[in-house]
């Protein structure tokens, strides 16, 4: 199953029983502005409550460190998904903000039928998808057993080490301005870590907003990671979020999936590591 689905294939399931549409936006009001319209059916997940264990100390983990598993299976349950739910998940950033997330989430955990609906919420409502503001019913699932994240992780430590050898790369998905430490809209810090490189996730789109082929985005990876072996490469963002973007861009490239590094800058700049930062004028 292709990890990317697009508006038009979306349409023609807008009956089908068979899938469970979630709606993973984020930010200022998300949840109210889901309430006001979402697409019709779709379940509301929530970034921090739900796909994050949020702490007061973001130096441990990040801004948004993973649950536990105990939470996310009740997340799921809560959810009514099953192992053998059909997922589709959108969000209103183009899927890269918390779709990406929870389906990165979901495929570490073992799950396999789920998709990000290219385009997002804007391009589903334009391709004529029903909208709704009524208040979703279904029935919640039994415990979604959970033992283990399937999908590989790199520690902070694990980046130190890396971001100066040349058998890994550490990739940051940031905007150039965040990454060139000329602005900062959510660390304490702005910069980047030194010896990562910048490719924004941005990069993955198309001016339309919806994902590049393929073979476009296997052409561009293929040639940042060159012969670099999935297990040396990690890929972060500012709190492990937006960096899920990257890694569907990957998977629906058909290159496997590297690492990510939840804490990401968020963690990274809180722990006295060396920073490369630039004075903000």
């Amino acid at each position: 199953m292709t990890p990317i689905i697009n508006p038009d294939d979306l349409l023609k399931l807008k009956d089908s029983s068979n899938i469970i549409l979630v709606d993973a936006r984020a930010g200022i009001n998300a949840k109210e502005n889901y309430q006001i319209e979402h697409l019709k059916s779709a379940r509301y997940v929530d970034l921090n409550k739900d796909l994050a264990t949020v702490e007061n100390d973001p130096s441990s983990g990040g801004r948004h460190p993973l649950p536990s598993f105990k939470k996310f299976s009740k997340v799921l349950s809560n959810l009514g998904i099953s192992p053998s739910s059909h997922i589709i998940i959108y969000d209103d950033k183009n899927g890269s903000n918390a779709a990406a997330r929870f389906w990165w989430m979901l495929r570490a955990i073992g799950h396999e039928k789920v998709q990000v609906l290219n385009g997002g919420l804007q391009a589903a409502i334009k391709i004529g998808f029903p909208i709704s503001s009524e208040i979703e019913y279904f029935e919640p699932t039994e415990n979604y057993s959970i033992s283990e994240w399937k999908l590989s992780q790199a520690n902070i430590d694990e980046v130190e080490k890396a971001r100066n050898n040349d058998e890994n790369i550490v990739i940051d998905v940031r905007d150039k301005n965040r990454f060139d430490g000329l602005t900062e809209p959510l660390d304490l810090i702005a910069g980047h870590i030194p010896g990562a490189i910048n490719v924004p996730f941005s990069e993955n789109l198309d001016q339309d907003g919806f994902f590049n082929s393929a073979e476009i985005l296997a052409q561009k990876y293929s040639e940042i990671l060159g012969d670099k072996k999935p297990e040396n490469i990690i890929v972060h963002c500012g709190s492990g979020v937006t960096a899920c973007h990257t890694l569907l861009a990957m998977d629906y490239a058909g290159i496997p999936i590297p690492k990510l590094y939840v804490g990401s800058w968020s963690e990274w700049s809180r722990n006295n590591r060396e920073m490369a930062t630039k004075e903000i004028k």
